[in-house]
């Protein structure tokens, strides 16, 4: 605790990715987390004082939960999230709460309550969102592990940004919270440096809550080791049927591949056949979120908000009821595709994000964004993440597999399972990791 602390007070000044600190708090809990292993090794519960971000849209108890917005900047939450709730009650201590855009909506993390956050490998550039100062906090040694929550991308995006690794879990795995419920497109799960940790995260976060009438009865185990994943068959997409994907992102993803052949995997390139209507389907259902959950604060809090997050509302509020219906059509369809895929394999694996990053400021409504010189989607057309939120039950991954080799940043691969199939995600970056490992690298600040 006392090196997280120091690393945290080194270096968030250049990074401003923590919200709030609990420091001298958290180093009297490890005195008493140390006092435990002295005493009775077996008696520690499975996070016994370890060190653990909580980012600032999940709920805890009694402290200040801003969601990122002005709006909640003096909110405190009577209830903790229900995986917040585990993962303290399992023994991690919670020494700072990370950044999120306003109210979790981007996949870059800046807000007019908080500010800018930098990625700890090239400050120029954003570590991702909506678990953006979760991914920078981790890559950055300032915890040792984090948690984060995914609706287009929350986890994975910060993953492949920072250098590190992310699970957005099947839905129900691990219960949501209070204030979505029932969200299918809404997944907690773990930030970590390595994939034993995310396992002992899991384990720790999953199974049935009385609060989520859609958690899992049923508990899947993550083994802090596998066996080999010899003979697996993995489809491999570079663009999901319509991204514009960059050089550096292509080389690193096919060099990823290559490692899964060495480990005696069969890797095929696929065509998955996606197109935009699931960005369309995915902006229907995110938007008419925010106009439900959001529109009453537009009255008093418009002016104060990111200028984006008010035109989501907006946005959202002129969509029909059938418009919002049309949405489970889309996934229906696009399941049918990559079901087709999973007939004949294992696993698909596809870049996380179609660039390393964006820069730290960038503008969700940036006109001139481009890829390989083709104009994109400023908003969400550079992350891969999102069409699998729509598909909420498939387990999805993202390991580090290199870095841009001019801005220094690192690229992610998704590894995406068949529905609830959380172990052969696991397995498999177990396995890549083992022999491609990544956790001794670490960003020169």
């Amino acid at each position: 605790m006392q090196a997280v602390v120091k690393r945290a007070e080194q270096v968030n000044g250049r990074l401003n990715c923590l919200t709030y600190d609990y420091f001298e708090r958290a180093l009297d809990q490890a005195r008493q987390a140390e006092a435990v292993y002295a005493r009775d090794p077996g008696a520690a519960r499975p996070l016994e004082g370890v060190p653990c971000a909580i980012k600032d849209w999940h709920s805890v108890a009694g402290e200040i939960t801003t969601y990122g917005s002005k709006a909640f900047r003096d909110f405190r939450p009577e209830r903790s999230a229900p995986t917040v709730e585990r993962l303290l009650d399992a023994g991690a201590i919670m020494h700072c709460r990370t950044t999120t855009p306003e109210q979790a909506h981007a996949g870059v993390t800046k807000s007019p309550l908080w500010g800018i956050t930098r990625n700890p490998w090239n400050p120029e550039f954003s570590p991702g969102g909506s678990s953006g100062g979760a991914g920078a906090a981790l890559a950055a040694g300032m915890t040792t592990v984090a948690d984060g929550t995914d609706g287009g991308g929350s986890i994975r995006i910060p993953a492949s940004a920072n250098g590190v690794f992310g699970y957005k879990p099947p839905f129900g795995r691990n219960p949501t919270d209070r204030e979505h419920p029932s969200e299918t497109v809404l997944h907690y799960g773990p930030l970590t440096r390595s994939v034993a940790d995310a396992g002992l995260m899991q384990n720790v976060m999953s199974g049935q809550h009385p609060a989520d009438i859609h958690s899992l009865r049923d508990t899947v185990s993550i083994p802090a080791s596998f066996d080999g994943i010899a003979g697996r068959r993995i489809a491999l997409s570079m663009d999901l049927g319509y991204f514009e994907i960059s050089e550096e992102v292509q080389e690193n993803t096919r060099r990823a591949a290559a490692v899964f052949e060495g480990l005696g995997c069969t890797v095929d390139e696929v065509e998955l056949g996606w197109d935009y209507s699931v960005l369309d389907a995915w902006l229907t259902n995110w938007e008419s979120l925010f106009w439900a959950l959001a529109g009453d604060q537009l009255p008093r809090w418009r002016f104060e908000m990111d200028p984006f997050v008010v035109k989501l509302i907006e946005r959202g509020s002129g969509h029909s009821v059938k418009r919002f219906y049309e949405v489970n059509r889309v996934r229906y369809e696009t399941y049918q595709k990559i079901g087709r895929i999973f007939e004949s394999y294992d696993l698909l694996i596809c870049p996380t994000l179609a660039v390393p990053s964006v820069p730290a400021d960038h503008d969700n409504e940036d006109n001139m964004f481009e890829i390989n010189g083709k104009p994109v989607y400023p908003y969400l057309g550079w992350a891969l993440t999102y069409p699998f939120n729509l598909l909420s039950p498939l387990p999805v991954a993202s390991i580090p597999t290199g870095f841009s080799p001019t801005s220094g940043v690192p690229t992610g691969l998704q590894i995406v399972g068949h529905a609830y199939d959380d172990l052969s995600v696991f397995a498999a970056a177990a396995a890549y990791e083992a022999a491609n490992p990544w956790s001794q690298h670490r960003p020169a600040l």
